[in-house]
């Protein structure tokens, strides 16, 4: 379900302990998962003793970051705003919303944000577009614009993709909304923050001065059927993609049969062994 976008601002007065890193390659991420309707509670601000270390005296000041969310589903950046926005709890203010790459640009232009929660799959060019077009917010050396990528996506191309183009991090949405919480304060203080298994996908790519080979195959695919071309290589049954995407069974078999006949193949058990080839999967 696509959202509209738009400037909606929201969070109330209060804050939150610093809980910024100490630097480096940080990791973040639960088992948990943020759901498109997350309840307002769950998230516990950060004591004294969180991930930057502060003290007693860090949380006689408290710390609040301003955040723009990014994704063009309408129910899942309500579901983060349910999970995080609730400002005097986390000290995560919620300054606006967009749905696509233009509206983005708008919206973090207009608010400058400390931290922008980016969908790496958006219409109008994808989150890499929303990096480029917001390369000098970023590199403001007084009040510098970080991204931190919140995708479905966990592939190896997304996450470089991404990280290449100026983001701070990557975390998938099966991440905790406490563990966003944290890794939103950790990207404001200028961390890395990666969920745990794709922190080796950027140390590889970055060991390596060869760029990866063009997939012609590949680059005919829209962002949506490679989401749908991988759900369905890892095993994902319709309605499951369905849920996963916030998109409607039919729409899942469109996307689908879209891919057979953009790669000539005839089922999905073709479709599998050609995603695992690649290493999609």
């Amino acid at each position: 379900m696509a959202g509209t976008g738009g400037t909606s601002a929201s969070g109330s007065t209060g804050g939150l302990g610093t809980a910024g890193g100490t630097g480096g390659l940080g990791t973040a991420g639960g088992t948990g998962g943020l759901g498109a309707s997350g309840p307002a509670g769950g998230v516990p601000a950060p004591g004294p003793a969180g991930a930057g270390g502060a003290g007693a005296d860090d949380a006689a000041v408290p710390r609040r970051v301003r955040v723009v969310l990014v994704d063009d589903h309408r129910m899942f950046r309500t579901g983060v705003q349910a999970e995080i926005g609730e400002t005097a709890r986390t000290g995560v203010e919620v300054v606006g919303e967009a749905a696509d790459v233009d509206q983005a640009v708008t919206v973090i232009t207009a608010t400058r944000p400390e931290v922008v929660l980016l969908d790496v799959h958006l219409p109008g060019g994808g989150g890499v577009e929303v990096l480029r077009r917001s390369a000098s917010l970023m590199a403001d050396q007084e009040r510098p614009v970080r991204f931190l990528a919140l995708s479905v996506s966990d592939a190896a191309e997304d996450v470089i993709g991404v990280i290449r183009g100026g983001a701070r991090g990557y975390v998938t949405k099966t991440i905790t909304g406490t563990d966003l919480v944290d890794a939103i304060f950790r990207v404001s203080e200028g961390d890395a923050v990666f969920s745990p298994r794709l922190a080796g996908f950027v140390l590889d790519a970055f060991a390596s001065t060869d760029a990866p080979p063009v997939d012609e195959d590949l680059d005919r695919l829209t962002q949506r059927e490679r989401e749908v071309l991988r759900l369905i290589a890892r095993g994902y049954a319709y309605k499951e993609i369905a849920k996963q995407l916030f998109i409607s069974v039919k729409t899942v078999e469109s996307h689908v049969s879209a891919v057979l006949r953009k790669l000539q193949l005839s089922n999905r058990h073709e479709l599998t062994r050609w995603a695992t080839a690649r290493r999609l999967v």
